[in-house]
């Protein structure tokens, strides 16, 4: 079989041909979304013993008023037992094509099988996607190759130590240590009251400690003036909360941040504000005024008032402190995408982009909007999404989104990779694991695919030391949240499948995000457990520098930046694959063993038979064998020949 895309290999021994793999280069040129105009050469390889068929490429764009259209695939030869097809189509529309193939025989079809090979049907099946996106679509290099860093800025650096708390409810933690406040108040409710105190200057404080690290940009949970310590409720678009400092001191931060060579990323709450803000002002912070409290507000017709809603206002999830926008009112859109607004005003103080909370949630065109807001400054500035399931297919206001084909973000939150890497590292098969890799990396844009934001926790889930040393926490109370921390066994076990999953998180395509404290063990279940302070003092300097070897390894190979990918290996507890740069041939191959005994790969084996290798970047080699002890990883530098495509 051909090499990957789509040519896996099991223990040395190539699968068995099948009918179709979209992942194949034989069979689909090229792999992946492709852009509007760009032709595709698709070829089915049928067995003998099939009979007489005349194939049929079925193809149909999704739309109100598309209709599956036939082509039929030209005849190309044989080969012992198998006869070959092919056909070329030019796919001018951006959108999302579906396609199976039409046998023309007794009402047969090859259509998609669960490891992504066709089989012959003669019932309806599942197809598989084409994504179409604009022509012009590109997405800024200098993120390319970097490492993520994000910030949850109240717990990660208190800069001005026992500052005075700038409202009066709000309750200072001085102990660094201590736990989150998670009792809940008389109502049910939480509050997030409580702050311990980080800062924009303790932030600057530790750039050089993020620089060793090897990051390059910083993702910061909401700065903005809000009334909560997570700021999700934002209050004050166009100020820094006091607390965390002055916009003054922002610019300060970007400009020092900017001589270690590492960029700001903020996170922009766009589909709700708080209510108690400036804009709603339901609590009365702000005086008079405010939609809530005045009729006549300029802000009036950003939100919705009815008495069908509970509070008599329309509100995010039904939490009244949150009521949401009209994206599209024309005042509201002005104020955040305008000459002067929100988003020109942030990345003119220095910011490098924008990550939007919630954007499956957020009209297209407004994200079009912002997205112009943004390349209107600098095309290098960046704009990512949050969200949590395969962005080319997430459905929302009813309709497909169209925000990953090119007008709208440059970039998601890799949710679908952190999953599969979850997965596997607690014992799912290894072709699961491809199977889910290969099908974001076949659904995305190739410049998305290369700034995806890979990251294994976050502010939102529990994080994943946790996840892997300890016992599902889905079903737990805040109760046993926060009187039961992992073991020491469990920690050890935690720590061992995390350092796994971060091998893969910084070697697959993407950028990986480190979540704060993850590199420092830092342990934690869900909100507000995933957000205790950094511990300065008591961390795990051992994966501190496992984290900061990920990153040089990383960032001294060029193929992690843009190149391509392929798996090689797929056994039962080794994971092989290859990073590569498609016009030189610079290679990166990683081998991954996820058991607790040792094993070895032969360098020799069929699978990497498109590779010469040279320097041992990381492991340990004898002759052409790859030792591999217990839980641990190779990082071989290679040259891969190309070769044509033939079966």
């Amino acid at each position: 079989m051909a090499s990957l895309p789509g040519a896996f290999f099991e223990k040395g021994r190539s699968f068995l041909p099948c009918l179709f793999n979209s992942f194949d280069p034989y069979f689909k040129q090229p792999f992946g979304a492709v852009r509007a105009g760009q032709s595709v050469h698709l070829s089915l390889c049928i067995p003998e013993e099939l009979g007489y068929v005349d194939p049929h490429l079925v193809l149909q764009k999704e739309g109100r008023y598309d209709v599956p259209v036939h082509y039929r695939m030209k005849f190309d030869g044989q080969t012992p037992h198998q006869n070959h097809f092919s056909v070329d189509v030019t796919l001018n529309d951006v959108g999302l094509y579906f396609y199976y193939f039409d046998l023309y025989t007794d009402f047969r079809r090859i259509v998609r099988g669960p490891d992504n090979c066709g089989v012959v049907s003669w019932q309806e099946g599942e197809s598989w996607q084409i994504t179409v996106y604009e022509a012009d679509f590109e997405t800024p290099d200098p993120i390319k190759g970097k490492v993520f860093y994000q910030i949850f800025p109240d717990r990660f650096c208190e800069g001005v130590e026992n500052k005075p708390m700038p409202f009066p409810d709000r309750l200072y933690q001085a102990d660094k240590h201590a736990e989150p406040f998670w009792q809940p108040n008389e109502v049910g409710g939480h509050l997030n009251e409580d702050y311990f105190g980080g800062d924009l200057k303790g932030i600057q404080m530790k750039l050089p400690y993020l620089r060793k690290m090897g990051v390059d940009y910083l993702y910061l949970n909401p700065i903005f003036e809000a009334h909560s310590n997570h700021r999700y409720n934002t209050a004050d678009y166009l100020n820094v909360d006091p607390l965390l400092g002055t916009n003054e001191d922002f610019e300060i931060l970007c400009a020092e941040a900017k001589k270690y060579g590492i960029g700001i990323v903020l996170d922009g709450v766009f589909s709700h504000t708080g209510s108690d803000s400036r804009y709603f002002n339901r609590e009365g912070r702000y005086g008079e005024g405010g939609a809530y409290r005045d009729p006549n507000s300029p802000y009036r017709s950003w939100y919705d008032f009815d008495s069908k809603y509970k509070g008599g206002y329309r509100s995010w999830w039904g939490f009244e402190t949150l009521p949401e926008v009209n994206e599209e009112t024309p005042s509201y859109v002005e104020f955040i995408t305008g000459e002067g607004g929100v988003i020109d005003t942030w990345l003119r103080r220095g910011a490098a982009g924008f990550r939007l909370d919630v954007a499956d949630e957020l009209p297209d065109d407004f994200i079009e909007k912002i997205r112009a807001a943004v390349k209107r400054v600098s095309p290098e500035k960046f704009l990512l999404g949050e969200v949590w399931e395969d962005a080319t297919t997430k459905f929302g206001f009813n309709k497909r989104r169209t925000y990953l084909l090119g007008k709208g973000l440059d970039s998601v939150m890799n949710y679908p990779f952190r999953e599969a890497i979850i997965a596997y590292m607690k014992g799912e098969a290894a072709t699961t694991f491809r199977d889910r890799i290969m099908g974001i990396l076949e659904n995305y844009p190739k410049c998305t695919v290369d700034v995806l934001m890979n990251f294994v926790s976050t502010h939102d889930i529990e994080r994943a030391i946790n996840r892997f040393g300890g016992q599902p926490c889905d079903d737990k109370s805040k109760d046993w949240m926060a009187s039961n921390e992992l073991s020491p066994e469990e920690y050890e076990r935690g720590k061992t499948l995390l350092k796994g999953a971060m091998v893969l998180q910084f070697f697959l395509p993407g950028v990986p995000s480190i979540y704060y404290g993850d590199e420092a063990g830092l342990q934690g279940w869900k909100d507000p457990f995933n957000r205790r302070c950094y511990p300065w003092g008591q961390e795990d300097t051992e994966l501190i520098d496992y984290t900061r070897q990920l990153a040089k390894i990383r960032r001294e190979h060029p193929a992690f930046a843009e190149g391509a990918m392929e798996f090689l290996v797929l056994e039962d507890n080794v994971v092989g694959f290859a990073r590569y740069i498609p016009e030189n041939g610079s290679s990166a191959v990683i081998l991954l063993n996820r058991s607790g005994d040792t094993t070895m790969v032969s360098l020799r084996d069929k699978a990497f038979g498109r590779y010469a290798f040279s320097t041992v970047i990381s492991g340990i080699c004898d002759g052409d064998a790859v030792i591999l002890p217990k839980n641990s990883y190779a990082v071989i530098s290679a040259v891969r020949t190309n070769v044509p495509n033939a079966r």
